[in-house]
């Protein structure tokens, strides 16, 4: 199953990522100034799946895209796909498992392995 990684912007503001099962990025939704918008958004997201629309596009570089549209307004973009073929499974992957997935919290600055970086200073110092 997918998951939902909010995470900060290096300029403070908020975002979210839909990840596939497998960790990869499918799709980043665009700028929040707070955290809640961001949980808001994707909540209404898992509850409205069914009303998404997928507008398909190809890049002049050759790599096919989607733009993620909820109730006719942009919500996010899609990552760049070398084929159609998998670019549709990454939308297959969103309407399977997005309702489902949980909601993941990186957005703060605390160290989330902190006793590894510890262990890491310690052993610098001798």
């Amino acid at each position: 199953m997918g998951a939902f990684v909010i995470s900060r912007r290096f300029n403070d503001e908020y975002k979210f990522v839909f990840t596939s099962r497998k960790g990869k990025v499918i799709f980043t939704s665009l700028s929040y100034e707070l955290r809640f918008e961001c949980e808001e958004d994707i909540e209404r997201f898992k509850r409205t799946i069914e009303l998404a629309k997928f507008l398909k596009f190809k890049g002049s570089g050759g790599k096919y895209f989607f733009k993620l549209m909820l109730d006719g307004v942009h919500f996010a973009t899609s990552r760049k796909y070398t084929t159609e073929l998998l670019l549709q499974k990454g939308i297959k992957e969103i309407v399977t498992y997005a309702s489902k997935s949980e909601i993941l919290d990186f957005s703060s600055n605390d160290l989330i392995f902190e006793d590894q970086e510890v262990l890491v200073e310690e052993e610098a110092e001798e």
